[in-house]
């Protein structure tokens, strides 16, 4: 419903614009000219190249921010791995420590350990 609304006010404008925009103009663009068009035209002419310009620069935007976030994701997920590996090694560190803590006969030095 919304895009329906969009149209027609959309629709209206153009109707405004060719309505009151019909004196025939020159269009100088570099070694080409093109003569006795109507303003309206130029107009909507301008109109569409500047939303295409427009959308391809947020589209070179959007590219640039999702590979920018891709690297960082890769970034996040190496360093994840890492400190899954490091917290494995504690571990395996902390068991070793146990186990030749008890093979020493060694009781714990904190007076208040059971």
């Amino acid at each position: 419903m919304l895009i329906l609304i969009l149209f027609l006010i959309i629709g209206s404008f153009l109707v405004y614009i060719s309505k009151y925009n019909f004196a025939p103009v020159t269009l100088n663009l570099g070694m080409y000219v093109i003569s006795d068009i109507p303003l309206f035209y130029v107009i909507i002419g301008s109109l569409l190249i500047g939303l295409v310009l427009s959308y391809l620069v947020h589209l070179v935007r959007a590219i640039s921010n999702s590979l920018t976030l891709h690297g960082k994701n890769k970034e996040i997920k190496k360093d994840k791995d890492e400190i899954l590996e490091l917290t494995k090694r504690i571990h395996q560190l902390e068991l070793e420590n146990e186990k030749l803590s008890h093979f020493s006969g060694n009781e714990s030095e904190d007076p208040n350990a059971m």
